[in-house]
This record gives C-alpha cells, sequence and structure tokens, in this order.
C-alpha cells in the first residue's frame, strides 16, 4: 500500500498582486522607497520653464547604442546639463558619458530658470532626507552648514505624445556612487512613472514582484530616494491616449496670444555626480573607456550587504562589441568616502555587513 503525498506547493500559489495605482504622496510614500511633491515650483515659474525646456528641446538628440547585433534608437529626446560651480569643470568628461556609456556632445550649463527651479528643489529633497534613515554607503562628505544634498548635474527628457516612452531600467551609478537620491520634475502634460521592484533572488519563492503606477502631472517631483536605484526599475511606458497640457500663462515670446495645448512632457532628473566617483577614479576597460557602475540588485541586503561591479559598456558605442572586463567594486581599496559608514566609525568596506541603517 502507497501512501499518497501532497503535491509540491507550485510557484502559481505564490498571489500575483494586480498593478497598483498610487494616486498621492502618502500612497507613493507607503508603497516605493520614494516621495512625490504636487506643485513643486510657483505656478508662474513652472509654465515658463516648460515653454523654455521644450523650445530647447528640438534641438535635442535621440541617442543611439549597439544592442546586441543592431542600433537601437531611443524614443524621446534628451539632453544633459552641468551646473556652474566656479573653475570647476571636472563633471564636463563625465556628463558626455552619462548615457549608457556612449560619448555625447558637451554638455549645456543650468539656463537662469532650470537654476531658479533647482533652488526649490534642493530645499525639498533637503527636508525629506532628513525624516529618513540614511544607508552607510551614502555620501556624507558635505561641510559643517552646507546641503546634505545639491544638485550639480541634470538630465533633461522631451517626451512628445502619448506614444514616445522610456523602458524598464535603473540609472547607472558610476557617478552617482551607491545609494543615491534623485529629483525628477515633470512639466508639461501628465504621464505615468512606473516603478517594478527586483525581488531578491532569495525571496523569489515568497512573493512577485508588484507594478506600481504614478500619474505625475504638471509641476510635480517625485524624489528616488536611496535604495531605489538598488530595489526598483522605472520606466515611463506608452499609453493609449494623453490629456494635454493647457498651460496657465502664454508663452513668452507671444504674450498676447492665448496659451496653447501641448502634447509634451518635459523630465528634469536633478542629480548629485559625487566628488569620490569623480571622472579621473573610474576604472576604464580593455576597450580604453569609462566602465560603468551596477547595483547587484537581485542579491541585495537592505543596506548591510550589498554588492557592485563595474563592467564594460563599450559595446553601447563600437560596433556592439565590448571585452569581458568585470570587476567588484571595493569602497575601501579604491579610496571612496567618506559615508555615514565611515562617520559613524563602521565598517566602510560595501562587502562587510553592516549593523542596521544609520539614522542621521
Amino acid at each position: 500500500m502507497q501512501v499518497l503525498r501532497s503535491p509540491p506547493t507550485s510557484k502559481s500559489s505564490i498571489p500575483r498582486l494586480p498593478p497598483l495605482t498610487l494616486s498621492n504622496p502618502s500612497m507613493v510614500a507607503e508603497h516605493t522607497p520614494c516621495t512625490l511633491h504636487l506643485s513643486i515650483l510657483p505656478p508662474e515659474l513652472a509654465c515658463k520653464l516648460f515653454y523654455f525646456m521644450v523650445d530647447l528641446s528640438h534641438s535635442w538628440k535621440r541617442n543611439r547604442w549597439w544592442l546586441f547585433d543592431r542600433v537601437v534608437e531611443s524614443p524621446h529626446r534628451t539632453s544633459f546639463f552641468v551646473r556652474k560651480q566656479g573653475e570647476d569643470n571636472s563633471w564636463h568628461e563625465a556628463a558626455q558619458y552619462w548615457y549608457n556609456g556612449r560619448p555625447t556632445d558637451p554638455p549645456e550649463e543650468f539656463p537662469a530658470l532650470m537654476e531658479e527651479a533647482c533652488q526649490y528643489i534642493e530645499n525639498t529633497v533637503n527636508e525629506e532626507m532628513l525624516k529618513r534613515d540614511r544607508f552607510p554607503l551614502e555620501w556624507t562628505g558635505h561641510e559643517p552648514g552646507e546641503k546634505l544634498w545639491h544638485a550639480n548635474v541634470a538630465a533633461s527628457n522631451c517626451y512628445e505624445g502619448a506614444k514616445e516612452s522610456v523602458g524598464p531600467h535603473s540609472d547607472q551609478l558610476t557617478y552617482l556612487g551607491p545609494y543615491p537620491t534623485i529629483a525628477s520634475l515633470s512639466l508639461g502634460t501628465t504621464r505615468t512613472f512606473r516603478l517594478r521592484e527586483v525581488v531578491p533572488s532569495d525571496e523569489v519563492s515568497k512573493r512577485h514582484p508588484r507594478t506600481f503606477n504614478v500619474p505625475l502631472p504638471h509641476n510635480s517631483l517625485v524624489i528616488m530616494h536611496a535604495a531605489t536605484q538598488e530595489s526598483f526599475k522605472h520606466s515611463i511606458p506608452p499609453q493609449s491616449a494623453i490629456d494635454l497640457y493647457r498651460p496657465l500663462y502664454p508663452h513668452p515670446s507671444r504674450p498676447t496670444s492665448p496659451p496653447e495645448p501641448s502634447n509634451c512632457r518635459i523630465n528634469i532628473t536633478f542629480r548629485f555626480y559625487r566628488p569620490d566617483f569623480s571622472s579621473n577614479s573610474i576604472p576604464r576597460c580593455k576597450c580604453g573607456v569609462p566602465t560603468i557602475l551596477r547595483a547587484d540588485m537581485k542579491n541585495r541586503h537592505d543596506g548591510k550587504a550589498d554588492k557592485y561591479w563595474w563592467i564594460c559598456y563599450a559595446g553601447a558605442q563600437n560596433d556592439g562589441k565590448g571585452c569581458n572586463f568585470w570587476r567588484v567594486m571595493d569602497m575601501k581599496m579604491e579610496d571612496r568616502g567618506p559615508t555615514f559608514a565611515d562617520r559613524l566609525g563602521v565598517a566602510s568596506d560595501n562587502q562587510t555587513s553592516f549593523p542596521e541603517r544609520v539614522t542621521a
């Protein structure tokens, strides 16, 4: 007589939660490592900056790179800006390699309207950072009295119409370093910002990732706090239809004409490029170009023993041909920092276990 055994639990028994729309700031904060801030700029400034960036965007390019054996083109136009900081031009080389390791045109400096908007955004980001715990590998090299976070570069994108988009990705950490904070400003028509967690390998048998959709209206700011790039991928998906943005103010060049509706979304992501990840400190691969830094998203440990690696990305520009360069980043051996771990006197090696997140 045979004893019948219960069939093994199948993966299908793990519930798959449907996509969830996060329609207000409290829902965004509850379900993701991001915060949402509405009406972040004075209305007239937001409208002027939108008009200015749309006019600039006509000269922006669609980035192209090799993927496997073919050239692909980004489905939106993009550009890059560097904040003027005295005579310091150290980030200009880094800025030229900002997109997929492919060299781009030399960056422009922040226009006056962008600089004005950045002041409001920096204040909000710093207020929010004071509310949360810090991760051990976050930067803490600011001088007494300085802001915890300040933007020194900005990437800008123009999505025209409902079909222009960007696929799921996490931002390269090459010059941002581990656990960056990125402030993303939306101007113009409302588009959906989609977040989907990368479930760690030791949890895939227990749960499925969930997709979160965040509608981003005109003059809204999403702060992607530390751990977003390590644990989530984000995208702007194509949509079947969009609502036109109807400006409150006329175009500055046509002050007597009524404002015209627009199907464009301008996105400006303000970033802090860390001094300890300056362009001259980035390893170069066998192809002779700067490598890129990626997080080990599937084997993360919530800031306690996370790993990052430098990899060749020359294939993005070299007819799809790169080299096999691959190296684990070692904060201590590469003399990077100071970090919050250094500040508290705990181990600063990114491959060493940390006791817990650090409270600022």
